[in-house]
């Protein structure tokens, strides 16, 4: 019977004892769900292909402060949000002339299957995704698509649950509208239809980003 995979803690320990082939077993079992959160956090390929490595070389370069207070995927989820963030942030200092929404990202789907694929995720509601703020994008990303639960998410991102709940239902609205999806008013005699607004209706920015996480 073969003996089971080694923990992730397991080969954090063996790689700072010298053992150079456990890092290379800890980027080739997470290698593909970094990269897909890096995607969808993006919106293309080339840029998280370059948050999916900067995100990798701050873990080399600090896994000597890995102290395992939390799970490995917990701490390495964070410093993957944060190569985002800061990517992110590169892309919007960069030249344009004007930015519209036929300026967003043509977004390719993730090349290993994940929850999104499960759920049927269109490429409409990616690139709608694209529209919602940053930080209520990650928080959507993490608990819906890669389904962590509330309470992972909370720790991945620093921020309390409640946090979490309220930026989701934001979240999910900022989505909606990027999508020209609303909900009318009832009308009188209590009952309510659901509405479509006009094509083309941006999501509002509900606030300012946080932006970095602490890993």
């Amino acid at each position: 019977m073969p003996d089971p995979p080694a923990l992730d803690e397991d080969l954090v320990r063996r790689y700072l004892s010298g053992d150079q082939a456990a890092f290379a077993a800890l980027v080739e079992r997470h290698e593909r769900r970094v990269y897909n959160l890096a995607l969808r956090m993006t919106g293309r390929e080339e840029d998280a292909r370059d948050a999916t490595q900067d995100a990798f070389l701050t873990v080399l370069r600090k896994l000597s402060s890995f102290r395992g207070e939390a799970a490995f995927t917990t701490w390495l989820h964070r410093v993957t949000v944060n190569a985002c963030y800061d990517l992110l942030r590169k892309r919007q200092r960069g030249p344009v002339l004007e930015r519209g929404e036929h300026d967003l990202p043509a977004l390719e789907p993730p090349p290993v299957p994940d929850h999104a694929d499960a759920s049927s995720l269109s490429i409409d509601v990616q690139q709608a995704l694209m529209q919602v703020p940053e930080d209520f994008r990650v928080v959507m990303i993490l608990h819906d698509v890669q389904d962590l639960r509330q309470e992972e998410v909370a720790a991945i991102v620093g921020v309390p649950v409640g946090t979490v709940k309220s930026r989701l239902h934001r979240g999910r609205i900022a989505l909606a509208k990027a999508m020209g999806i609303t909900r009318e008013a009832p009308r009188s005699g209590g009952s309510s239809d659901s509405g479509t607004t006009k094509s083309g209706e941006r999501a509002d920015a509900a606030g300012p980003s946080e932006g970095t996480v602490s890993p």
